[in-house]
């Protein structure tokens, strides 16, 4: 496909105005990753057009079994595959119970993406006219922590624009994934345990063959104009998922906030049977920085990688 839409600045690729059709091969150009996890730039929203989801973690793969050719001279019997990995990302989102969903909306205006890659963030905005014809103010910024390499953060904001609303928010985590390019449709997970504590999500898994153990996870908590609020939410345990479910009533030009922490806690660094106490620890040390906080932490890391490593041609 031709990128022609792609516009470059300085430090950043930019992207402006919604189509489905673009859709895919912008969750792959704006990319994250961070040296230890990875993803596929997919909505947090739920998406209910033509999308690719992924999200990797360093070091897992499994030997999947070459479905044609292996019998030929110099085909391997099998090959190593990187693996989709758990879902820490996603966040169901209701307006007055109807679901946000860009293929569905009526109008997707001033749609806006943004990877910076002299800070290591992303920012995805847009303002919606959905079904039910109310219309909403969106801006998600994602990034993966270069200084704590086990940890993902997402700032999810909402402004309804015509109307006091009812906002529902489900973060969510997901362990029942599969890979798209899978040879014989093998599950490569076996989730171990489900568990919330809290506003704190984990699922405990492994990888069937080569038994890499992962603790996926998410800290949640929901602020409305950048003030934190102290709200129940209802929380949900499945066999490879765990979600919270959040309600808030909304007035129009007020701005609710998801703040989601996420990421990946894996055995190759701690003790397969310590993965959610680490997750725990980990939480512990950065749950009260604000999003600001962290995002200024991930631009002063970045600053020193650049200063040593940026290509300046006169």
């Amino acid at each position: 496909m031709n990128q022609d839409y792609i516009q470059a600045a300085d430090w950043s690729i930019i992207e402006k105005g919604f189509d489905a059709d673009r859709v895919k091969s912008s969750e792959s150009l704006f990319s994250l990753g961070n040296g230890a996890m990875g993803q596929r730039n997919n909505f947090e929203e739920y998406y209910s057009g033509p999308t690719f989801q992924g999200s990797y973690i360093g070091g897992v793969y499994y030997p999947d079994k070459t479905r044609v050719g292996w019998w030929k001279n110099g085909y391997p019997e099998y090959f190593a595959k990187v693996l989709n990995s758990p879902s820490w990302i996603g966040i169901h989102v209701k307006i007055n119970g109807e679901q946000l969903d860009l293929f569905t909306c009526k109008k997707v205006e001033n749609f806006q993406r943004e990877l910076n890659m002299k800070e290591g963030w992303y920012m995805r905005s847009f303002v919606a006219t959905m079904p039910n014809d109310i219309e909403v103010e969106v801006k998600a910024t994602r990034f993966l922590s270069v200084v704590k390499d086990e940890l993902g953060v997402i700032n999810y904001e909402v402004t309804p624009l015509n109307a006091n609303v009812e906002v529902e928010f489900s973060p969510y985590l997901d362990s029942g994934i599969t890979n798209e390019d899978t040879n014989w449709e093998d599950q490569f997970w076996e989730t171990l345990k489900v568990e919330a504590a809290n506003n704190r999500g984990f699922i405990t898994s492994k990888t069937l063959k080569t038994e890499f153990h992962v603790c996926t996870f998410m800290h949640t908590e929901l602020l409305l104009n950048n003030e934190k609020q102290n709200v129940d939410f209802s929380t949900e345990k499945e066999a490879q998922k765990v979600t919270f479910t959040y309600n808030f009533s909304v007035n129009k030009g007020e701005k609710v906030t998801l703040k989601k922490l996420g990421g990946y806690v894996k055995g190759m660094n701690h003790p397969n049977g310590n993965l959610i106490e680490a997750t725990q620890n980990l939480l512990n040390e950065v749950e009260s920085h604000s999003v600001e906080e962290l995002l200024q932490e991930q631009a002063d890391a970045w600053a020193q990688v650049w200063k040593m490593s940026d290509i300046t041609i006169g």
